[in-house]
């Protein structure tokens, strides 16, 4: 049994924007969501800015739930609030069996991590209770299930910067094989932490540059490097009948997911794009669509010498000639690399180009590479008509998810 999977709600935490309708205005203006690290002192660090959240967490919890609750989770949860209130699924005439929550998150609880860890040091007796429900990756997904008596299926995804479009991938599998009628799905990452920031400089995977507005680059030959951002993006999938029949909004339709690995080495792709060609070629063949009807590539282009670089060559091996007339660009350039919520920030901006027929840029572009040789939609966003979309994501560890979306048609 296969059936139809259409997008009937979004909702986000991004560096541009705490709704979706934020979020598609800070797209279309190409607005800079990076700016000097707040959330600790980066004094001793070799990295200073970041794409941080502008967000009260006190206007949407209490303080002693924000004491138990990781600032991932929280984000996923206020997120999750919105994408369910535009789907209009907290409704009791529902089967609340049939609808699940499947929401990755590439680190989980960082930040908590490093906090219990300070007091361990002083005494165990010191951890707090709630340090393992709070730290854990999956509890972000489980807050959600819990706050809304969602009781379809439930788990976390984790595979690196790819976590949330696996995660939109597996729900998508699930709706068309019958095991749920609709799925809150995506990814939320908050690992502006020293750890996390340490730890990804001293690998070199951050650009050292402070200057906001060079140092998110990606394409560009200039580039040095990705600046880490923080974030959540989720959507909600239904079954097109069920949608139909509540008279669901209906924002677009996922119609191909592809998955595989690169088996090549923990942090660098393989030089030859074979793994996201791969993933490229399956999600087409998924979606049943041919290369020249994509009209859209929301790409990975997290800034680094290595990505950019192999990402245009799997681009033009997978597309051929199409490639030439491809639209591509980066919309880390605004937000910064959200780590596992990538996959679901970049999901709800390909959905928000499809719908509202624009290109998003990629800002701070100003030195072509000869090997970055696509049209990346330079600095400003373009109007055009786009019927299909797709999304690309790739983690460390080699891990490859790629998503078509495309305009609904009844």
């Amino acid at each position: 049994m296969s059936r139809r999977v259409v997008v009937t709600g979004t909702g986000i935490l991004s560096p541009i924007g705490n709704s979706t309708q934020e979020f598609l205005d800070g797209l279309k203006s190409g607005a800079n969501g990076i700016s000097s690290i707040s959330l600790f002192d980066s004094s001793d660090f070799s990295v200073h800015i970041a794409g941080e959240l502008k967000i009260n967490m006190e206007d949407h919890f209490e303080k002693r739930d924000l004491n138990r609750m990781d600032r991932f989770t929280a984000i996923a949860l206020i997120a999750s609030t919105e994408a369910v209130d535009q789907a209009k699924i907290d409704d009791d005439r529902l089967d609340k069996n049939r609808i699940g929550v499947i929401i990755g998150s590439g680190i989980g609880g960082l930040n908590t991590f490093e906090k219990q860890h300070k007091k361990l040091l002083n005494s165990p007796k010191r951890v707090s209770p709630f340090f393992i429900p709070s730290m854990i990756s999956d509890i972000a997904s489980g807050q959600v299930s819990i706050k809304y008596g969602f009781k379809g299926p439930n788990y976390c995804v984790v595979s690196a910067c790819a976590t949330a479009s696996h995660a939109i991938g597996d729900s998508l599998r699930m709706i068309k094989y019958g095991d749920a009628d609709i799925i809150i799905s995506g990814g939320s990452d908050a690992s502006i932490t020293p750890m996390a920031v340490a730890g990804f400089a001293n690998m070199k995977a951050l650009t050292k540059n402070e200057d906001i507005d060079t140092a998110n680059r990606p394409f560009d030959s200039e580039r040095d490097g990705f600046v880490m951002g923080e974030g959540a993006g989720i959507i909600v999938l239904e079954e097109l009948k069920h949608a139909q029949k509540r008279g669901a909004e209906i924002l677009g339709e996922l119609v191909g997911y592809g998955a595989t690995a690169d088996a090549h080495h923990l942090t660098m792709p393989a030089p030859d794009g074979d793994g996201a060609v791969r993933a490229m070629k399956r999600a087409m063949e998924d979606a049943s669509c041919q290369p020249e009807d994509i009209d859209y590539i929301n790409a990975h282009g997290t800034s680094t010498p290595f990505n950019d670089k192999t990402e245009t060559k799997a681009i033009k091996t997978a597309f051929g000639d199409h490639a030439k007339t491809l639209s591509v660009s980066s919309t880390k350039s605004m937000t910064g690399h959200l780590l596992g919520a990538t996959g679901g920030v970049e999901a709800i901006a390909s959905i928000l180009s499809i719908k509202n027929n624009f290109l998003p840029p990629t800002i701070h572009y100003k030195t072509p590479d000869p090997e970055c040789d696509l049209n990346y939609v330079p600095n400003i966003a373009v109007e055009k008509d786009i019927h299909y979309a797709m999304s690309n994501t790739f983690g460390f560890g080699g891990h490859n998810a790629v998503l078509v979306f495309k305009s609904f048609e009844n």
